[in-house]
């Protein structure tokens, strides 16, 4: 009997059961612009187009074709207006396309937060709209100091304390069972329904189902675990391999929109202010008598190997996007003074 009562007590120490926190999975008013990262050798403007926390460097996996003033540029991160708005493949027209995407929103209550304009189709179809980062969030990017000019200087090992995504930019670390999700956002009336997307350590998509946005102003949709169980003596409690085990994560993956084909499509626009979670602790934090990972090392390798893949990854798409954003013309186009344009570009007006 003694030692049934021991291996219970060592399951809830271990699993961290008894202990709950509430954790700011990602804050947009943390994501405002605040440093000026040039688009390509001739940019002279000033404003800023960056977020100086997210920053992120994808030279280190571009070709060796590039110069060292185009290598400068590859930079990119999680500042609102680079977020995109992705609809399903029905809806996904040019003319829907160019007319959803991702802009910051001055509210007078919450400061900067991210507004979301999407077209949906006009006709009686099912569609949907995912608003994503421009990147996948890495979960092991270690705290660095980032100048004006975008050079990341790293400060940690992404082991070690928190890491750069940590603390409001979307990645919460230790998660075990969630007890609820709160998304702040202002709605407009319309009955399109929200869905917060999440992924776990081992990179498994999860999609929760916040409900729907037919009301004015900001609201907190909240969504309660329906499994999730008060009483630790009702729970199946269990003993759980601890290292070498990844400790269990979270990153935000974006929001889904739906629109069902009774309701009305056309224009749709949406606020975020940022998304909040209450979950138990997968592991508490104790102090053991033998340091494993600074003698095995096994953590720290599994994860660079993951963070290397990851940015391989990040890079590519990002180097993709800046050769062309380097090939597309310059050329101002009022189709208002249509006259001037069709003289300027050799065109003749038809008839």
């Amino acid at each position: 009997m003694k030692r049934i009562i021991i291996l219970l007590a060592v399951a809830m120490f271990s699993f961290g059961t008894l202990v709950a926190n509430e954790t700011v999975l990602i804050d947009f008013t943390q994501l405002g612009a605040d440093i000026r990262i040039p688009a390509d050798e001739n940019d002279q403007d000033t404003w800023p187009n960056q977020n100086r926390r997210t920053v992120m460097d994808f030279a280190q996996t571009a070709g060796a074709s590039f110069t060292p003033g185009q290598r400068a540029l590859m930079r990119t991160s999680l500042a609102i207006e680079n977020w995109n708005v992705e609809l399903n493949s029905s809806a996904r027209t040019i003319s829907n396309v160019t007319r959803s995407f991702a802009r910051e929103a001055p509210s007078t209550q919450h400061g900067t937060v991210l507004g979301a304009r999407i077209h949906f189709p006009l006709t009686a179809a099912f569609s949907n709209a995912v608003v994503k980062p421009p990147f996948a969030i890495p979960a092991f990017e270690p705290m660095a100091d980032i100048d004006d000019n975008g050079n990341i200087t790293p400060s940690g090992n992404g082991f070690s304390g928190p890491t750069r995504f940590e603390e409001g930019f979307g990645v919460l670390r230790n998660v075990g069972t969630i007890r609820s999700i709160q998304v702040k956002v202002y709605g407009l009336n319309f009955p399109h329904r929200l869905h917060l997307i999440l992924y776990d350590q081992d990179g498994n998509e999860k999609i929760v189902n916040m409900g729907q946005l037919n009301f004015d102003g900001w609201g907190e949709l909240i969504w309660n675990n329906p499994q999730y169980i008060f009483e630790v003596r009702h729970r199946d409690l269990r003993l759980f391999p601890l290292y070498p085990n990844a400790m269990p994560f979270l990153t935000f993956g974006g929001f889904r929109i739906d629109r069902d084909a009774s309701h009305q499509g056309g224009d749709f626009v949406v606020y975020f202010k940022d998304v909040t979670v209450i979950y138990d602790l997968a592991v508490l934090d104790v102090d053991r008598d033998v340091d494993d990972e600074a003698l095995w090392g096994i953590v720290r390798d599994r994860e660079t190997q993951r963070r290397l893949f990851e940015m391989e990854r990040f890079g590519q798409n990002q180097i993709l996007r800046f050769v062309d954003a380097q090939k597309q013309t310059r050329a101002n186009w009022d189709p208002l003074h249509g006259a001037d344009n069709y003289e300027r570009y050799g065109f003749t007006p038809t008839p």
